[in-house]
């Protein structure tokens, strides 16, 4: 996310020489694991499960946004090398897009389902009335059109180039995405409040299963997926929007220093690049998760057949 009117006596040609090297280190590992990973996924939630729980149905929501959002990496790879004629400025702008309704609806989907897991486990009595395959279905289509309602209608967001006829896809962005109303929005309704929505009902679960007074092998399998998805929604997506928000105050001028320009030039290229990790994170929480389901499974059927051995004694008495 660089701009075209920072300081010109500033230069980041350097930075750009080593982005081109470091995208392509992290970007084909994660496109390739990530497809990879997220198509299985599908295929799993989508064929191999015969029912349709309100678990399947966020995951498979959350499989999609990752999808969308690793679909423009090979793009954002060549555009990182080579500019594109300036026909190609709309479609730069759509991709450019794309890959942000895939990072903020694959933000707002881990909220929907840390409160989905919030309610089931601290509100079981509500969760009745509150969850259905339903709901869950009708929370994803709104998380679908919030976010394409608020990343398209900025799609011309690009400057290009009236010199050359060419455009750097995925730089050189227009003033308007830095624009303090777009900036505070980001990082308020895009990480800072689904992050406070995360981590509350992350604690919360936890705090609930802890004081159960279970310790058994699927309460504690339960905590680490918890964790697991904590970590997956933190570390991906802390550096990058902390990121943002300095670069923020280098096109407002509170931060002029050349020196200091160029880390933070290179600090939020980098983290925007292992954000986008969280494809593969994602798909490890969805094997734990599955494990998780399995083993309760497993563990109602034991409970199942003990109260039926129970009951059946009690009668022969």
């Amino acid at each position: 996310m660089q701009s075209s009117t920072m300081n010109t006596n500033c230069s980041f040609v350097e930075v750009d020489n080593t982005m081109k090297y470091v995208e392509l280190i992290i970007y084909i590992p994660i496109f390739l694991f990530g497809m990879v990973l997220n198509v299985f996924a599908l295929v799993v939630f989508c064929v191999r499960l015969k029912k349709w729980t309100e678990s399947t149905i966020y995951m498979t929501n959350l499989a999609l946004m990752d999808l969308i959002l690793l679909l423009p990496l090979p793009f954002k790879m060549h555009a990182t090398n080579y500019s594109w004629p300036i026909e190609l400025l709309q479609f730069c702008s759509f991709l450019e897009n794309l890959y942000f309704v895939g990072i903020y609806g694959s933000i707002y989907t881990v909220m929907c389902i840390a409160g989905d897991r919030w309610i089931a486990i601290c509100h079981p009595f509500k969760a009745k009335q509150l969850r259905s395959p339903k709901a869950a279905l009708i929370i994803c289509i709104g998380v679908w059109v919030v976010v394409f309602s608020a990343i398209f209608p900025i799609i011309h967001s690009f400057k290009g180039d009236t010199e050359t006829g060419n455009v750097r896809c995925f730089h050189r962005f227009s003033e308007k995405r830095w624009n303090p109303s777009v900036i505070s929005c980001l990082q308020v309704f895009g990480f800072l409040g689904p992050a406070l929505v995360i981590i509350y009902c992350s604690v919360r679960t936890i705090c609930a299963l802890q004081q159960s007074g279970k310790n058994s092998s699927q309460c504690r399998a339960c905590v680490k997926i918890i964790y697991s998805s904590l970590s997956a929604f933190l570390v991906p997506f802390t550096p990058s929007h902390l990121a943002i928000f300095l670069q923020f105050l280098v096109h407002q001028g509170n931060i002029q220093d050349c020196s200091s320009m160029t880390k933070i030039n290179l600090f939020i290229q980098v983290t925007m690049c292992l954000s986008n990790i969280t494809c593969c994170l994602d798909a490890l929480c969805y094997y734990f998760a599955a494990q998780e389901a399995r083993s309760a499974r497993q563990s109602i059927k034991i409970s199942l057949t003990r109260e039926r051995k129970h009951t059946f004694s009690t009668s022969e008495v």
